[in-house]
């Protein structure tokens, strides 16, 4: 019992301390409490009867008014974010470029493989092979960042570069 006395005097200081602040925040919350209570039987508009003077009072419910309506606003613009974001990964995210030569007899990388894919590596490859005679175009479905059908190594290229996220090449 005297270790218990002992330890209480030596640290009574800061036990007051604790003490006083306890006090002081049930007083806050007590405050509080009461505000509340007595907002409680206010009525709501047009006179809220927060304050004596009909003016003031007539200001604050119109102001309660513009609050009551921003946070519908609030709440309808963030339901069209939801909206916009959840159409928004199946937009075109990433784009992949290579350009190339697969013919001798042309001059130029005329030919190309872009590979164009959404947010869940979704999408495309659109190959383009040019020559003197003709052009070619090939479309090839991507899901999940693979190809069932076998890929060109310029394709495989373009497939890479929309997955890593890098810009176009032009090779």
């Amino acid at each position: 019992m005297q270790l218990i006395l002992d330890a209480l005097s030596a640290n009574a200081g800061p036990i007051a301390l604790a003490g006083l602040l306890v006090g002081i925040l049930a007083f806050l919350l007590a405050w509080r409490a009461s505000r509340r209570s007595g907002a409680l039987a206010v009525t709501g508009p047009p006179s809220l009867g927060l304050v004596d003077d009909p003016a003031l009072d007539r200001i604050l419910s119109a102001q309660i008014g513009r609050l009551d309506g921003l946070t519908n606003d609030l709440e309808s613009l963030s339901s069209r974010t939801r909206s916009v974001e959840a159409q928004g990964r199946h937009a075109i995210q990433s784009i992949g470029l290579v350009r190339f030569n697969p013919f001798e007899d042309t001059g130029s990388n005329q030919s190309f493989a872009v590979a164009l894919l959404d947010a869940d590596a979704n999408g495309v490859i659109l190959s383009s092979l040019h020559s003197r005679q003709s052009t070619r175009v090939y479309l090839k479905a991507i899901a999940g960042g693979r190809c069932e059908a076998a890929l060109s190594s310029e394709e495989g290229q373009a497939l890479q570069e929309a997955r890593g996220g890098g810009s176009a090449a032009f090779g």
